[in-house]
């Protein structure tokens, strides 16, 4: 069974080496700011006296703590995060919730107003 837990946060960044060689006034060299979604997907069967395959509390609070360091930074100062591309973010979210989240199996990332995302299958 697979359950799903997504939470927003809003984050500025920019990326030092988007186009290495190109343009020196790219854009996405100069601060900007998104909103993000994180959505995570913990495999697992259920909890034969439960029945759930994690409690969503737990999820919550692990979440939470992701979203906490992240939410209405500067991504660029967070350690591990220099280049704060989607692909990075995602990876640093895993790494983060795995000892947490033992059944963690993906990690996405989405800016929905680019239509952008990144999913890492764990």
């Amino acid at each position: 069974m697979r359950i799903r837990k997504s939470v927003t946060f809003d984050a500025a960044h920019y990326l030092p080496d988007a186009l290495p060689g190109g343009p020196k006034d790219h854009r996405y060299k100069r601060i900007h700011g998104h909103s993000f979604t994180l959505t995570i997907t913990i495999d697992g069967e259920p909890d034969g006296e439960t029945g759930w395959v994690q409690d969503f509390e737990e999820v919550t609070a692990a979440l939470g703590t992701v979203r906490a360091q992240l939410d209405h930074h500067f991504l660029n100062e967070i350690e591990g995060l220099a280049v704060p591309t989607l692909e990075n973010i995602c990876q640093w979210v895993a790494d983060a919730l795995t000892p947490r989240l033992p059944g963690l199996t993906e990690v996405e990332i989405a800016r929905p107003s680019n239509g952008e995302s990144c999913l890492l299958a764990i």
